[in-house]
């Protein structure tokens, strides 16, 4: 919960720099710039993500990967048990475009994830996926801002086995000088770190 509550902070950070770029470069003023204002976005939140990283306030590692196609480079954390990949979304509840990373992403799901409907004779090639996502839903009065940490479900349609409630209505930022607790909000949780422990044992990532 402690490092879950640094990205409503890190989001709303990054929005406002955004506009601020918008607002003072000109060349972000025009009209094919402000159609594509959500990249500026994701750049930021990606920037704020790997500061929070070399800072140290989110003990984990991170690194730069190409897409299947190298057009260009998506950031990877990695955690202790898994992988995390960043992505902005108009709807939290429907899974980012089917892209190839976050098709394989997906799959390695597949047979960490007990569950009935997977078939466990599929491969597996790398460390479970979880995905972080981000985003507003501006509609008339409704202005609406998520940030929710997911474990997409390797058939697209089906979005996600499991979501976090929205991150950015906790409590922003926590700071201590104790050391971090372990997240257990639920059995849930705690049974879901012990299967993919179980899976890193049984794969060899010790």
């Amino acid at each position: 919960m402690r490092y879950r509550a640094l990205f409503p902070s890190l989001v709303r950070d990054a929005r406002a720099a955004a506009a601020m770029i918008a607002r003072n470069e000109p060349i972000f003023q025009t009209e094919s710039a402000k159609a594509n204002h959500g990249r500026l976005v994701s750049w930021a939140v990606d920037l704020g993500i790997e500061t929070l990283i070399k800072s140290g306030r989110w003990p984990v590692d991170y690194r730069w990967k190409p897409f299947a196609k190298p057009t260009g480079k998506y950031l990877e954390v990695r955690l202790s048990h898994s992988v995390m990949s960043v992505s902005q979304v108009t709807d939290p509840t429907i899974q980012p475009r089917d892209v190839v990373f976050r098709q394989n992403a997906r799959l390695n799901n597949q047979p960490t994830f007990g569950f009935a409907e997977f078939d466990d004779t599929r491969s597996t090639i790398g460390l479970p996926s979880f995905l972080l996502i981000h985003g507003r839903i501006v509609r008339g009065e409704e202005d609406h801002e998520f940030v929710h940490i997911g474990v997409p479900n390797h058939i697209h349609s089906r979005n996600y086995i499991y979501k976090t409630p929205n991150l950015m209505q906790m409590v922003h930022d926590i700071s201590s000088d104790l050391p971090p607790v372990e997240d257990t909000e639920t059995e849930a949780v705690l049974s879901l770190k012990d299967d993919i422990e179980k899976w890193r044992r049984d794969n060899g990532y010790e």
